[in-house]
């Protein structure tokens, strides 16, 4: 669902914090509103069933050229800075906006965690990356990328959490940096059918593969002091999250072929993200986790003009030859087209 919304002035004020916390030489600045509270961070284990529900319900939203818009309380902002000199989709800052309830310094960290763990040994060689990614926190609605169209470059990640819900954090940042990652983050960037619920699917894996990371992370290097023992509850998030795609009986490779055909028409007629859809993503999961190749090839993704507006048969070959063209290994692409033999 696309919205238009007109333009919100915001003008900020702001101070530098420096950090080693974060990982990669990041340094903090956060823009403050009104004072905060510095309260202890205390990590609670949290439900998921109404997140994937959320998820699934994803939108890309539009709006027209302008600054930054708040929905909730337009109290806080935060930004990392990097110095790399090649800025890529993992060096390039963070900037917070948006209804975030706790100092900033703690949801940055584990964004700045969530973003390390998701793309380190990964080679970003798409040729159009952000300059900057903002993730906006509102006070309801689901996930989504915003489509916006102010000749910024900035990559636009609108997220729904309630304070200190860091697995819910990294599921839906995660899923929403593997739109990014796949190019789907400026004003052209309208989810179209027929084949857009294929991209959805693979950045629904990439997600939670990042959780399976982080949770790993979290353990031996929490962002929090004393919080290693909350990567139990990364894991049983990640758990509900999987458990949610087999409603569907495992299927062979075979069985994936045949399960495409069968349900061909409501796949490219609906678009979005579904239960249905959960053994192809487990069978993408299988493959992001094995080979870190296949990730770089989501670099690859909608670099051409026609985008998802393609029928699956010509989304593969454009995507293979956009491979070539990054020098990424093509091999995720080909895994597709074998697993879902679509002609």
């Amino acid at each position: 669902m696309l919205t238009e919304m007109p333009l919100a002035r915001w003008s900020e004020w702001g101070h530098t914090l420096n950090s080693t916390r974060f990982g990669l030489g990041i340094e903090v600045h956060v823009a403050i509103q009104r004072a905060v509270d510095d309260n202890t961070l205390a990590s609670d284990i949290e439900s998921s069933k109404g997140e994937l529900a959320a998820m699934r319900r994803r939108r890309f939203i539009r709006l027209q050229a302008g600054a930054l818009f708040f929905l909730g309380r337009p109290t806080l902002a935060a930004q990392t800075t990097t110095r790399s000199p090649q800025m890529t989709l993992l060096s390039v800052p963070l900037e917070l906006v948006g209804a975030w309830s706790e100092p900033l310094t703690a949801p940055i960290s584990v964004l700045s965690l969530v973003r390390e763990v998701s793309l380190s040994n990964v080679r970003l060689r798409s040729d159009d990356q952000p300059s900057k990614i903002r993730i906006d926190n509102h006070s309801s609605g689901p996930p989504a990328i915003w489509l916006h169209d102010d000749h910024t470059k900035v990559a636009w990640i609108i997220v729904d959490i309630s304070s200190r819900d860091w697995s819910r954090l990294a599921y839906q940042f995660g899923h929403e940096l593997g739109h990014v990652l796949c190019n789907s983050w400026e004003a052209n960037s309208k989810p179209q059918p027929p084949s857009h619920w294929i991209e959805e699917a693979m950045v629904e894996a990439f997600s939670i593969r990042g959780l399976g990371l982080l949770a790993k992370k979290w353990e031996s290097a929490p962002p929090f002091e004393g919080d290693a023992g909350f990567a139990a509850a990364i894991r049983q998030y990640r758990a509900n999250v999987v458990a949610s795609y087999t409603t569907i009986p495992a299927l062979s490779n075979l069985g994936l072929s045949e399960w495409f055909h069968n349900n061909r028409s409501s796949l490219e007629k609906g678009g979005g993200l579904s239960p249905a859809e959960g053994p192809l993503v487990l069978a993408i999961l299988d493959e992001l986790e094995r080979d870190t190749g296949c990730v770089e090839d989501l670099g690859a993704v909608n670099r051409w003009e026609k985008r998802t507006a393609v029928p699956i048969e010509e989304y593969f070959n454009l995507w293979e030859k956009s491979c070539a063209e990054i020098h990424t290994s093509g091999r995720l692409p080909t895994f597709l087209r074998g697993l879902l033999r679509p002609s």
